[in-house]
């Protein structure tokens, strides 16, 4: 074996060491930025669209809807109900027509209100009321068929003075004053404290609406 020495291989040059791989975000922040962005374009669109609409919108006063129907309602307080109403004659026997002015109602039931207060009101100076003192209306309502329900107080029968008579005076006193005005009504039926009755006096009867009957009214002067 020869003695020489080997020969010396030169070291291989190290290898260069990969790159590291670049560094993601995570995805929640992406989402995060996502929704702040989205937040700041609605506020600005806000901002710059719709709060310069809302300060600029004009804003009608209150007043004015009172104003322009203010005129309407004061024409209607104004106007006037002719009609007739009915008194006792000076014999007794009969009664008497009087035309007076009453307040105007807008609709027939307002206007039969008006009629009846006035009918049982204190008579005028010269003439004398069929109707007893101190009775009050408590309630009047009219049908689609035309019949008048007229509701009294109990004074009509406890302060009526009795006899055949005076309560037809009574009863057609209030029911030709309806009949005779309003045209709406063709009956009238009387109750009393909101019940039904059969006579004020124990002889007309009351169960069912009364037509007017102008035989009761006094002919002529």
């Amino acid at each position: 074996m020869s003695d020489q020495p080997r020969p010396v291989r030169p070291a291989r040059p190290a290898r260069p060491a990969d790159p590291a791989p670049p560094v993601r975000p995570a995805r929640p922040a992406l989402l995060l930025f996502g929704v702040i962005g989205a937040g700041l374009i609605a506020g600005l669109a806000i901002v710059f669209f719709i709060l310069p609409h809302w300060l600029i919108t004009p804003v009608v006063p209150a007043a004015t809807t009172t104003t322009a129907t203010a005129p309407a309602a004061a024409a209607a307080d104004a106007r006037r109900l002719l009609a007739t109403l009915y008194y006792v004659s000076d014999d007794g026997s009969s009664l008497v027509g009087v035309t007076r002015e009453l307040p105007f109602g807008g609709t027939p039931s307002e206007q039969a209100r008006n009629i009846i207060t006035a009918e049982l009101a204190a008579a005028p100076s010269g003439s004398v009321s069929a109707i007893p003192a101190g009775v009050s209306l408590r309630h009047l309502f009219i049908t689609a068929r035309g019949d008048a329900y007229v509701d009294l107080s109990h004074e009509i029968i406890t302060g009526h003075p009795g006899g055949s008579l005076n309560e037809s005076l009574t009863v057609y006193a209030l029911v030709n004053a309806l009949t005779e005005n309003v045209r709406e009504i063709t009956a009238v039926q009387l109750l009393v404290d909101g019940k039904q009755v059969d006579t004020l006096a124990g002889h007309l009867d009351l169960r069912q609406p009364l037509a007017g009957q102008p035989r009761w009214v006094q002919k002529g002067p």
